[in-house]
Parts: C-alpha cells; sequence; structure tokens
C-alpha cells in the first residue's frame, strides 16, 4: 500500500434505493472495508435532488448535498458512483468524473448498453477504472466472472434470466394458473414492477443487460437495436399450462450465441425443459448459464434486484478500485476485459430471421374437420415439420384450441408460414408462438 493515498474518498451521486443502501453498506461495514483494502473507504459526498426525504440512512453532517458538481469536482473524491439512472444526466455525470481523472462505477444498464464505447475511450484516456458489477444480475458476481473467472475461454452461449419482474410475474403464472394482467397489478401493488412496467416486460431491460455480457464475452458492442426484443405481455395462463404438458417451464432468456463468424443475440418468452436448472428459477430471482470452451457449462444464480444485494455489488467495485489506487495501478482490466480490443469494433450479429428453433404454436381454429391438415399442409410448404400436437376441447361455442410443438426450422420460414395460416378461414386468432431451446 502506498504511503500517499491514507484514505479512499467516494461520493454518490443518487440517494434513491440503492443509493441509500450503498450508503449504509459503506458506513456499517466500514471497519471491514478497512480490514479489506488496508485504509479506510470513506463517504465523502452524496448528492441527490431530494435531501428531505429520510431514507433510513443517518449521513454524517456535510456529506448530503444537492448539487452533483460537488461530488463530481471534490479533490478528496477518489471514486464517483452513480446511481440516478437513465442515459442523460447520468452520461454527463460519469464522463466529467472520468476527465476529472476520478475512477467511477456505475449500476446504470441502459447507459452501458448505450454509450458504453464512449465511456470506455474516456476511461482509458484517463486513466482511469470503472466498475459495473451491479448493471447485470443485481447482486451475482457476473460482470466479475466473465471478466475474470471466466477469461480463459471462448464463451459460445449466454442463457439469461436477468429481469427479476419478469420471473415473478411467470413464476406466479405458473405456480397459481394467473393470467398476466392479475399478476402484473399484484407485482405493482408490492413494488416489484413500476407503474409503467414496459421496460422490464416488454423484454427492454433484458435487452440491455444481454449487451453488456456479449461485450464481455466478445470485446466487440452491439447496437441495441440488432438485438431482437420480445416481452411477456401475450403469455397465458394456457401457454403456460400445456408447455408443463410438454415438458416445458416458459421463462424470458436474453440468449446470445457464437455462430460462424457472427453471434445471434434475441431476448424473448422461451420453453425450456422443465428439469433444466433455470427451469427451476422461481421468483425475482436472476440467474445466468454461460458455456466456455474448457470451463464447460456454469450457473451463476442470486438476488438480482434489491436494494442490499445491488449495493453489495456497487460497493465490490469500490473495494476493487481502492485496491488499485492504493497500489498505484489502473486499468488493470480493460472495461471490456479485452486488452486488445479495437475502439468503435462491432461485434457481427446473425439476422434474426436466420436463427434455428423449435417452436411452441397455439392455434385458435374452427372446430370442423380437416382444421390440422389445413393447417399442417402451409407449415410443410414452408419446411416445417410437426413433432407433437394436442387439440383441447371447445372454449366457445364452435371454437378449438390445437398446440403445436415443431421441430428445427428457421425463423424466417415460421414467420412466412404464420402469416399465410393466420390468414386462413378456418384459424380465428392471431397464432401464439413461443420458442423453444432444448440445448441448454
Amino acid at each position: 500500500m502506498t504511503q500517499e493515498i491514507r484514505e479512499i474518498g467516494v461520493g454518490i451521486i443518487g440517494f434513491g434505493t440503492v443509493g441509500s443502501g450503498t450508503a449504509r453498506l459503506l458506513l456499517e461495514n466500514a471497519d471491514l472495508l478497512r480490514r479489506r483494502v488496508g485504509v479506510p473507504i470513506r463517504l465523502v459526498r452524496v448528492a441527490d435532488i431530494d435531501v428531505e426525504r429520510d431514507r433510513g440512512v443517518s449521513l454524517p453532517d456535510g456529506v448530503l448535498t444537492t448539487e452533483s458538481a460537488d461530488v463530481v469536482k471534490d479533490p478528496a473524491i477518489h471514486i464517483v458512483i452513480e446511481l440516478v439512472g437513465g442515459t442523460g444526466a447520468a452520461r454527463e455525470f460519469l464522463i466529467e468524473a472520468i476527465r476529472r481523472g476520478k475512477s467511477v462505477v456505475t449500476a446504470n444498464k441502459a447507459l452501458l448498453a448505450e454509450h458504453g464505447e464512449e465511456i470506455s475511450r474516456a476511461v482509458n484516456a484517463a486513466g482511469v477504472d470503472i466498475g459495473f458489477e451491479a448493471s447485470v444480475g443485481g447482486g451475482i458476481p457476473i460482470i466479475r466472472a466473465m471478466r475474470e473467472g471466466l477469461a480463459a475461454n471462448r464463451i459460445s452461449e449466454i442463457y439469461g434470466i436477468v429481469n427479476g419482474t419478469c420471473n415473478y410475474i411467470l413464476s406466479r403464472m405458473t405456480n397459481e394458473g394467473k393470467e398476466f394482467s392479475d399478476v402484473l397489478k399484484e407485482a405493482q401493488s408490492i413494488g416489484l414492477a413500476e407503474a409503467d412496467p414496459s421496460f422490464d416486460v416488454d423484454g427492454i431491460d433484458s435487452a440491455h443487460k444481454l449487451s453488456i455480457l456479449v461485450w464481455l464475452a466478445t470485446g466487440g458492442t452491439i447496437p441495441l437495436e440488432n438485438v431482437y426484443v420480445e416481452g411477456i405481455r401475450d403469455i397465458s395462463s394456457q401457454d403456460i399450462a400445456f408447455a408443463r404438458e410438454f415438458g416445458y417451464a416458459i421463462k424470458l432468456l436474453a440468449i446470445a450465441k457464437q455462430r460462424g463468424s457472427g453471434i445471434e443475440v434475441h431476448v424473448h418468452p422461451t420453453m425450456i425443459p422443465s428439469e433444466h436448472l433455470l427451469a427451476t428459477v422461481g421468483g425475482a430471482y436472476n440467474a445466468i448459464y454461460v458455456k466456455g470452451d474448457f470451463v464447460g457449462s456454469s450457473l451463476y444464480y442470486g438476488q438480482g434486484a434489491g436494494k442490499l444485494p445491488t449495493a453489495s455489488a456497487v460497493v465490490s467495485d469500490v473495494i476493487e478500485i481502492a485496491r488499485n489506487l492504493g497500489k498505484g495501478i489502473t486499468g488493470r482490466i480493460p472495461p471490456s476485459g479485452f486488452h486488445n480490443q479495437v475502439p468503435g469494433k462491432g461485434t457481427p450479429v446473425s439476422p434474426f430471421t436466420d436463427v434455428d428453433s423449435e417452436y411452441y404454436l397455439h392455434f385458435q381454429v374452427v372446430d370442423k374437420p380437416g382444421v390440422l391438415s389445413k393447417i399442417a399442409g402451409v407449415l410443410g410448404s414452408h419446411q416445417i415439420s410437426i413433432s407433437s400436437v394436442i387439440q383441447k376441447g371447445r372454449r366457445k361455442e364452435s371454437a378449438v384450441a390445437i398446440f403445436i410443438v415443431t421441430h428445427h426450422a428457421k425463423e424466417k420460414d415460421m414467420r412466412a408460414a404464420l402469416e399465410e395460416t393466420d390468414r386462413l378461414p378456418v384459424v380465428l386468432d392471431r397464432t401464439r408462438m413461443i420458442r423453444i431451446e432444448n440445448n441448454l
């Protein structure tokens, strides 16, 4: 430990749920942190627009401020923690802190997904460090695992349950037979879902996190518009019931697969075998399943959100950076984990229409002979063969549900086939389709 740094000063911008949890951890575990780092880590400033609301944390006098500049410009602060969220002001705070020679920590997955390349350039130019463990998986140390623990491997596949709100909703629907809208309202009432849940239930949050994981796996960035995204709003209790009958569970998965020179990246509801470890992940928990060429398969599981688990991840970054500062080093691990990363180099993305998958199809059709043969004929004309079929009795007069599981087919062929089947007079509603992953 060098003598120049007698303590590590930390500032927090954003005193909401995670910010207050982070402040509490820094204060309550101050002695533990000092023993693990070698010098004290002192909370110097906390900035937030609202300084009146009680967060349940007693800060030392003079720490709380309404001005983010008080954190960014304070020479006593070595590490700035950004916890305001969004991609506007948060980006400005982070870039300015970096330019002033301060290392930074953030939990902001949207900021990293959309501006990660710019932030990495700034970090490299300034010779500082960045930590973002809390940006994916909450308290799960997946970022450190990808950048260090799995660094000797070529990562071939990633499957992530990375949104606790969606997993909670799907788990309740599975266990209790409830519909999406009912469980969503309950999740909102207990604070597990936002008043506007679109960011979560439409898969956007998961897409941000997937882009970060792919960046760590490949060293290249992926524009968000190249990630296929589909949410869980259309999943019904009937789909879940018949998924179980076919031997599957439905999860919202963030998926990345290396395919030749390109990579598949997509987020959507997915049927996975009921006996797979990911199928057992319930409630608001997260799990990331990673395949490497030498390590094989590994699973990282834990609380994907929440005040204290996320604070734990944030402070783990503070500890790592503080240790580096104490040794007078920075940049030991580049942001993406790739020392020879070419700035601005993207990862080639395979078109989603070329993705090969098995499919579950839910048709609502007229109750009359010959309907199944018409549907099968259309599927066959698009090189799609049927693996199994279940037909259920009437739910309403003159209508029945047909459930089909297909063999492997191209996404573009399936889309063309469903466009044709949905025009058949015997098909009464838009066909519901869920992709299946059997080879996780």
